[in-house]
């Protein structure tokens, strides 16, 4: 997440002469001031932020917002510093780090104090692993705790509360290091370029380290998370200040540029929406090229901001657009924990008239806590300080005006209530969700149920409605935790399933089962939850190992995952072209009936279970029926049919 770096009443400093005696063009060179029209790229970056995690579908490459906030912080901060050398001939590093604690801090203890707490009151499954989450948070090394802890940004049975302060880790680590490397980057170096390419060589190589560490298939939060695989975009922000601090403000001061910066910026953000609109997370070329690029356009913004007013700069100063800038930092921090406190309050169908309600509850109350900590606290500290801010709280609790009073007491009994409730909170916190104690249990049992399994000898093709006993299921964590239910309606049935299984380990367990010659002459498949379909031709590949004489469900897939309606559209056309397979609506069925998901609103309760087992046996009736031309009559429907004869037959 990016900082705002400038000061809030910025002074003025003339850049000097050139050395060779000839004074810079006017507007060829930034002044000390303020730089128009950033905090409207801002606004842009934490809105298609927001809009990711509110509805991924709608814009599934918006998590490279956090990315354009990379290069802002990047520039800024290298700005800052420049300026200071020239002015002062020194850093004062002590002042540094003390003006981005006032920046950083308050704004991020209150939301950790806050969200902690009510959290805890809303369900303990959102305290899991929350002590390592707070250390993370306070200490600015949440991506890296995550990483050792072996956690996914993807993938979790139980959703993170501060999961988003990964990217102010690394921007914070960034702060920490940069300004010492600058100094010795200044000192070993005589020119502008050669430091933009010695900036430009670091992003090379934190580009390069996250392509060649990706791995497709693989979890990518290693190489998301990680500063040396995730600095280019702040890397690339450093070189643009490198180059605008050029004593004749580089290329980009130039007539030429500022004839085109126009067109240049129009292109720059066609292609950034572009990308936002196409990328995704779990596609390779998000992070081979897709990132980099995202931060090259990002940067070719801000240098078209840089000069002379501009029409693009106008539109980034746009007064809507700066107020949400303005609290860019505070909504990042807001609005990931407030999504997460109320869909586990509230829980919903996906896209359904709750879920919209719920989505612009919580879009409301972000920014309304995000205005009010922005008036009431960040801007206060930011100005005045900590000890001055310090000293104007304790003088209101002895304040002559008495509704004055009253707020100050109040406000320090709330906030001392609060800090000792989270610290109770992180004291009792469970170490795994109830998801994850019930995918545990339940994986054992299945194991067990597994290893039991017997030949099969499959002469000939038997397309009749199968039996618990002839039905072989094979599956992820959905699988797992919908055991009981379909041992309770399907008696018999055998299951090969296991947690975070994507389809190539699916296509794996299978072809073992083959081998060994105990896959029955019916069955389903249930793959990539965490992922969804990284290669269509594998789930081809599935099915037609299975070959024509069995009868193949696919379940298709449920969450709010930006990639689910894709994967269930690209299963859906690969079973059509199987005569003897069908998909089992397990969407359809559970976004009707959210509320028989667990916590995490992914895995099925016990209810659910037994839902996910009618899904399940009725998709086998449907495709029996569409084989053999013979209805397929449940116990219950045999049941109605005679009661309603016997009703008709009676006076």
């Amino acid at each position: 997440m990016a900082t705002q770096v400038q000061e809030a009443r910025p002074r003025t400093v003339r850049a000097p002469a050139s050395s060779g005696g000839r004074a810079p063009r006017a507007g060829a060179r930034p002044t000390a001031g303020r730089i128009e029209g950033l905090d409207g790229l801002r606004a842009l970056a934490i809105i298609a932020v927001l809009v990711y995690h509110l509805r991924p579908e709608s814009l599934p490459g918006g998590f490279l917002g956090v990315d354009v906030f990379f290069v802002v912080s990047g520039f800024l901060i290298t700005t800052l510093l420049l300026r200071e050398l020239r002015k002062r001939g020194r850093l004062d590093l002590p002042r540094f780090w003390v003006r981005r604690a006032r920046r950083l801090l308050p704004a991020l203890v209150s939301v950790v104090v806050v969200s902690i707490p009510v959290a805890w009151a809303v369900s303990p499954d959102l305290l899991v692993s929350i002590g390592r989450q707070a250390l993370g948070a306070l200490t600015f090394s949440n991506n890296w705790l995550e990483i050792s802890a072996g956690t996914s940004y993807f993938t979790a049975t139980a959703p993170q509360l501060f999961v988003n302060f990964w990217s102010l880790a690394v921007e914070e680590q960034f702060y920490l290091l940069w300004p010492l490397l600058l100094v010795a980057v200044v000192a070993a170096t005589s020119g502008a370029r050669t430091r933009v390419r010695l900036a430009l060589g670091a992003a090379a190589l934190s580009a390069g380290a996250m392509a060649l560490l990706y791995t497709p298939g693989e979890d990518a939060t290693r190489v998301y998370y990680g500063t040396d695989t995730h600095v280019f975009g702040l890397m690339i922000g450093v070189a643009l200040a490198f180059s605008w601090s050029a004593q004749r403000g580089g290329p980009f001061a130039t007539r030429a540029w500022h004839r085109r910066r126009h067109l240049v910026a129009l292109v720059a953000l066609a292609g950034l929406t572009a990308l936002m609109l196409t990328l995704s997370q779990s596609t390779a070329l998000t992070f081979r090229g897709g990132i980099l690029l995202a931060s090259l356009l990002t940067a070719l913004l801000i240098a078209a901001l840089l000069g002379p007013a501009s029409p693009f700069q106008r539109l980034m100063r746009l007064r809507p657009l700066e107020w949400v800038g303005q609290r860019s930092y505070g909504i990042y921090l807001w609005h990931w924990p407030i999504i997460v406190i109320l869909n586990e309050a509230i829980p919903t169908a996906h896209d359904s008239p709750g879920h919209w309600a719920v989505r612009a509850a919580a879009l409301a109350v972000t920014l309304l806590v995000s205005a009010a900590s922005y008036r009431w606290l960040e801007q206060p500290v930011r100005e005045q300080g900590f000890r001055e801010s310090w000293r104007r709280a304790r003088g209101a609790f002895g304040s002559r005006a008495p509704a004055r009073r009253l707020l100050a007491r109040a406000t320090a009994a709330a906030g001392v209530a609060l800090a000792v409730a989270a610290v109770g909170a992180v004291a009792v916190a469970p170490e795994r969700s109830q998801t994850q104690v019930q995918i545990e249990e339940a994986q054992a049992a299945v194991d067990a149920s597994a290893e039991t399994a017997e030949q099969v000898d499959l002469v000939q093709a038997d397309y009749s409605m199968p039996t618990g006993e002839e039905i072989t299921g094979f599956g992820d964590s959905i699988v797992v935790t919908s055991k009981d239910g379909l041992e309770y309606l399907l008696p018999g049935i055998m299951l090969d399933a296991k947690s975070i299984r994507r389809w190539a380990d699916g296509e794996a367990a299978v072809q073992a089962r083959l081998a060994e010659g105990t896959v029955r002459r019916a069955v389903f498949l249930d793959f990539g939850t965490n992922a969804g379909v990284d290669d269509p031709a594998l789930v081809h590949r599935v099915i037609e190992s299975l070959g024509p004489q069995r009868m193949v469900v696919v379940v298709n897939l449920y969450g709010g995952s930006a990639w689910v309606p894709e994967a269930n559209a690209t299963l859906a056309g690969i079973v059509s072209e199987h005569p003897n397979a069908i998909i089992a609506d397990w969407h359809a069925a559970i976004a009707a009936q959210p509320e028989l998901l667990q916590a995490d609103r992914i895995h099925p309760g016990i209810e659910g279970a037994h839902l996910y087992a009618e899904v399940l046996r009725d998709a086998f009736a449907e495709l029996s029926e569409r084989l053999t031309g013979e209805p397929v009559l449940f116990a219950e429907d045999a049941g109605a049919g005679v009661g309603a004869a016997l009703a008709d037959a009676l006076p």
